[in-house]
């Protein structure tokens, strides 16, 4: 029962739109009528401008962090991993905003960064360098995604984290579908274009 209720409150800290809450309350617009529509910080950097963005980046970085701390604290290797995708869960599908949400990077990361500090920092240096060549967001996301479970493969991970980057990818590649067909017909919005 104990883990029922943990898996639950990660989902549920997942679920809390950063990127919304910071656009009402310090840019008083709805993110998901604005840019892409989609809630998550890219659409906000677009909208909004770098301080919005950099909010909500650290509130969804945060939803995993602690999630992943909550599972490895109260129950080992496998509820963290457990309790990261959950998290991650909640912040693509939140209950908050009819289970429209983000694309699962930021907090994705967060869980990393925990977990893997040492993956997560190459992961980083992949997606920054791909986002200065290509000056798509999207398509580092994609590239990191697809990364991630065999970094943590070949780095001799715990086998519940090299499953955790099995499903998380697997999510995060879901949610930028339509960015891949965008980049399949050139029609994907470049990091310094506005979102119209």
């Amino acid at each position: 029962m104990k883990e029922i209720v943990l898996v639950l409150l990660c989902y549920f800290l997942g679920a809390i739109p950063f990127s919304y809450i910071f656009s009402r309350l310090l840019g008083g617009v709805d993110i998901r009528a604005r840019g892409t529509g989609n809630v998550g910080a890219t659409n906000v950097l677009r909208t909004l401008g770098i301080k919005i963005a950099i909010a909500s980046l650290m509130g969804d970085l945060l939803k995993g962090l602690i999630a992943a701390w909550l599972g490895l604290y109260f129950g080992g290797e496998g509820m963290a991993a457990v309790c990261a995708v959950a998290a991650v869960v909640g912040h693509c599908w939140p209950v908050f905003l009819g289970f429209k949400g983000g694309k699962g990077v930021a907090t994705a990361a967060g869980v990393i960064f925990y977990l893997m500090p040492t993956l997560g920092l190459i992961l980083v240096v992949v997606f920054i360098t791909i986002i200065f060549i290509s000056r798509f967001v999207s398509l580092g996301s994609i590239c990191i995604a697809v990364l991630f479970p065999a970094l943590a493969l070949i780095m001799s991970q715990p086998w519940q984290y090299v499953i955790m980057s099995v499903i998380m990818a697997g999510m995060v590649i879901f949610r930028h579908r339509t960015n891949i067909e965008r980049l399949r017909h050139g029609t994907e919005k470049k990091i310094n274009e506005k979102a119209i």
